[in-house]
């Protein structure tokens, strides 16, 4: 089957696991074709994501001429249809008026909507050419409008994953409701996201809802590094964004310092909201207990887990985050917050969940971890590898992906 994927922007370091996904398509025997909107605004430096780059057609590098030529060719050869995408286009824009910039993506008016029609006209000439039959988008956000709106003006029919927590913040000013209905299907990611995609649509749709895991490559993990001694040493993984939590980790482990005189954290990532944490960390005293790396390819980010005691995951919001996957992979522990898709993976026996925006609790965690046995901390890593690979094998999941594809959801 020949199949478009849409995202906003990619690649980027952030979505491996849209790359994972497209990869065991193709080992499938599928033929995928990458549109993105934009390219990420900054240079690539994970290989795999330059490789990546160079497959993606980037609808905006075309310029405002060349975009604005074919997406009036294009409407101008299905004016009917055109006319109905430009109806449901300000339906759209008027829903998500007064979001914008720093607001939910997606949102931003009836202007912005527009731009988002001329994008999917021309996104359905380039189907029609290519010989696209299904045009999936990746988020239920900016890429999903245009997904839907080209499916209006006679291209292929689409579908959608969910991820969140972006589409739960905002689904009414992000037209959940009407994407949902007009899909041939939707993917949420997790049981909670499924949950939260019901409660935007009558029941009548919810056949149409399916869960299919994000997914690792077990390959890249078949031989987990022995857990450090002492410690203990935590890692963190993620966009230093508010959503993540990282300024509670910060505060949780200031109250847990002073009796574990071993700890000491590694976070990865970057965004921003890094020169406020090197503030707090300097106003805690922590500057020696506390590494901040940036961004890291995946080889980095796999030798930030292979030197970590456990993963902590301090987030106010999320889907269900593939970080977590990856360090369960890896043979590591997790301490996280109990919101979202994060408890259907990590259960007591692999982990600890703890209350979101609860910094004591967080240290308490901590503390818990630090005075479990090292040979109990590995038998919890082994069984963590054991419900990652088990649950989001990539090749599993693009299995139950590309039967959706198949039937039509």
């Amino acid at each position: 089957m020949k199949l478009g994927y849409l995202m906003n922007t990619y690649p980027m370091s952030s979505t491996t696991f849209v790359r994972r996904e497209i990869l065991a398509l193709e080992r499938l025997g599928h033929q995928v074709h990458r549109f993105a909107i934009r390219p990420h605004a900054t240079a690539l430096v994970d290989p795999a994501d330059l490789a990546e780059a160079g497959l993606t057609e980037h609808v905006l590098a075309l310029g405002v001429r060349r975009l604005g030529l074919s997406a009036v060719g294009w409407m101008l050869r299905h004016p009917g249809q055109s006319a109905r995408a430009l109806r449901l286009a300000l339906r759209c824009g008027a829903a998500g008026a007064g979001a914008g910039a720093g607001g939910t993506p997606g949102t931003g008016g009836r202007l912005r909507h527009l731009v988002y029609l001329a994008e999917a006209a021309h996104v359905a000439a380039r189907c029609k050419d290519l010989g696209l039959i299904h045009l999936h988008a990746q988020f239920g956000t900016n890429a999903a409008t245009v997904a839907m709106l080209a499916a209006a003006m006679r291209g292929p029919r689409f579908s959608f994953t969910v991820h969140g927590p972006e589409e739960f913040d905002a689904p009414l000013a992000l037209s959940l409701p009407a994407k949902i209905e007009a899909a041939a299907f939707v993917v949420a990611i997790s049981s909670f996201g499924r949950s939260q995609v019901c409660r935007w649509v009558d029941p009548a749709h919810w056949p149409r809802l399916h869960v299919v895991h994000c997914g690792i490559e077990p390959g890249r993990f078949s031989a987990p590094a022995a857990l450090p001694a002492g410690g203990p040493h935590l890692v963190a993984i993620g966009r230093l964004s508010a959503q993540k939590g990282f300024a509670l980790l910060i505060e949780a482990l200031a109250l847990a310092a002073p009796a574990l005189p071993g700890l000491h954290l590694t976070l990865v990532g970057d965004g921003p909201l890094r020169s406020g944490l090197e503030r707090a960390i300097a106003g805690a005293g922590l500057q020696g207990r506390v590494t901040l790396t940036g961004w890291q390819d995946e080889a980095g980010v796999r030798a930030a887990l292979d030197r970590a005691t456990a993963l902590i995951l301090p987030s106010f919001a999320e889907g269900l985050p593939v970080v977590a996957m990856e360090a369960m992979a890896a043979g590591r522990p997790v301490i996280a917050t109990a919101i979202a898709g994060i408890p259907e993976l990590v259960t007591p026996e692999v982990g600890w969940l703890v209350p979101a925006g609860d910094a004591a609790a967080l240290a308490a965690a901590v503390a818990r971890l630090a005075a479990t046995p090292h040979d109990r901390l590995a038998e919890m890593g082994r069984a963590a590898r054991t419900r990652a690979l088990e649950r989001h094998d990539i090749d599993t999941e693009a299995a139950k992906l590309a039967a959706l594809f198949a039937s039509g959801g």
